[in-house]
């Protein structure tokens, strides 16, 4: 194999040997073809990659139309975004869900008591969060599909129990990520070493803050952790700061909301568009309707993004959560 391929490709490949299903396989080979340097050492590479590719489109177009077994951990994403609860047992990871969503996961002071995950919606404000409970973390045999799962969603979510010695849970979780070469986002610059490293958005719930009692516990863990990382303690029991909780599960997610306004009305507020921050008045038109997109003839904005209400803007223009936009194609 060529020795000067990209760490692009790297990484493709990792993902590729993870990956569960055709239609990722599909994606990652195709990553892994438009990352390698066309030249002669490359050919062969290329070759056998393209064979590769051939066969599993062909396998998947003979599979259409019939009925494929799905691990449990196959959850499509729903909402603006997707939120996985990990933790060690009892924590209150199914309290959390059964509290925050519509889920019915099975809740009990007995460890263990989740086999498999369970997924709930979560408001926050005027949007849908997809939360997913999954079995505690543990020494035992980790799902293969349950770590594919970490690697896809846009937010870990570690819960941990502030009055069962939350020092040691932390590290149990985080080491466990580490072991499957899955990294807290925030430790980023930290982390050394060669090989595919895959960085995740993470926030820590310090769970069973119950009362004001609690609040030395808190300080003390704050002072002891091993490193430092976004965290919020919560109550699930008492409700303490769960609306804090997804006011950063929300800043987290860098999404923004955006209202379309059809013109000579008002805008529906109860159901935004949800789009990443940073985006701009295009990548709105294009999300609205494909006729906006190539269409597009002008816009007007109403909010924090313009410099008065209902300035006209061009296509560049980067929209700020809760602008009101209205579109008029040519």
């Amino acid at each position: 194999m060529p020795t000067n391929l990209p760490a692009d490709y790297y990484n493709a490949e990792e993902r590729f040997r993870n990956a569960t299903t055709q239609e990722e396989k599909i994606k990652y080979l195709e990553e892994m073809l438009s990352t390698i340097p066309k030249h002669k050492g490359t050919d062969h590479l290329r070759a056998d990659l393209r064979k590769k590719l051939s066969k599993l489109r062909s396998a998947d177009t003979g599979k259409k139309g019939t009925k494929r077994h799905l691990s449990p951990y196959h959850i499509n994403k729903e909402g603006a975004g997707q939120v996985v609860v990990v933790g060690p047992p009892n924590a209150g990871k199914s309290s959390l869900l059964q509290s925050l969503t519509n889920a019915d996961p099975d809740v009990s002071p007995a460890p263990f008591t989740t086999w498999g995950p369970t997924p709930g919606m979560m408001l926050i404000e005027n949007i849908q969060v997809q939360l997913i409970d999954t079995p505690p973390v543990s020494e035992e045999y980790i799902d293969p599909e349950y770590l594919n799962l970490l690697r896809r969603v846009d937010l870990l979510l570690v819960v941990i129990d502030l009055q069962a010695d939350p020092v040691q849970q932390l590290e149990d979780v985080y080491d466990m990520l580490r072991e499957n070469r899955i990294y807290p986002e925030h430790l980023q610059d930290e982390i050394e070493g060669e090989g595919f490293k895959l960085f995740v958005p993470c926030l820590v719930l310090v769970n069973k803050y119950d009362s004001e009692e609690y609040q030395e516990h808190f300080q003390i863990f704050q002072e002891l952790k091993p490193f430092d990382c976004p965290m919020v303690p919560i109550s699930v029991e008492t409700g303490y700061n769960l609306e804090e909780f997804k006011s950063r599960v929300f800043e987290a997610l860098e999404i923004i909301r955006v209202y379309s306004r059809p013109p000579g009305k008002e805008p529906d507020y109860s159901a935004p568009f949800v789009i990443h921050k940073g985006a701009t008045l295009e990548e709105f038109a294009a999300q609205v309707h494909k006729d906006f997109e190539e269409n597009l003839k002008s816009a007007r904005i109403w909010g924090t993004s313009a410099d008065f209400e209902g300035q006209m803007v061009s296509r560049d223009h980067v929209l700020q959560d809760e602008d009101v936009v209205e579109l008029q194609a040519s």
